[in-house]
């Protein structure tokens, strides 16, 4: 059974930083694509960064801020947030998949809906 469980949201201010983190479990976590999401209220859920083969993709507003990266000994995927703005404010989420078919058409900016395993999300909220 394939788990994600995110942790590492808190309340911090802005120009703040905060590493999340999110343990898989059920998988071999050195073949898969793993990625970052976030859902702020009232707004639709959007793409933050993606680790896909390799390669990695961010939201242009987190560029340069925001870093993804995954300790395969720890199934840890993380999310290092720098500089952070009010304006990231929200529901972080991990998401992944494990089929290369699926994570073929994912970014971090499209295709999100294709991943099939969700964490439970984590609440990250940064005041001014």
């Amino acid at each position: 059974q394939v788990q994600l469980v995110e942790s590492g949201g808190d309340s911090v201010q802005a120009r703040g930083s905060l590493r999340l983190s999110c343990v898989l479990s059920g998988w071999n976590p050195s073949t898969y694509c793993m990625g970052w999401f976030r859902q702020a209220p009232g707004k639709e859920r959007e793409g933050v960064a993606l680790l896909n083969t390799g390669r990695t993709s961010y939201l242009d507003a987190v560029k340069g801020r925001f870093a993804i990266s995954k300790d395969n000994a720890k199934k840890t995927l993380y999310l290092q947030m720098n500089n952070l703005e009010p304006e990231d404010t929200a529901i972080y989420y991990c998401a992944a998949d494990f089929n290369p078919y699926i994570c073929s058409a994912v970014t971090a900016t499209s295709g999100a809906e294709r991943l099939r395993y969700w964490g439970q999300g984590t609440q990250v909220t940064v005041s001014s």
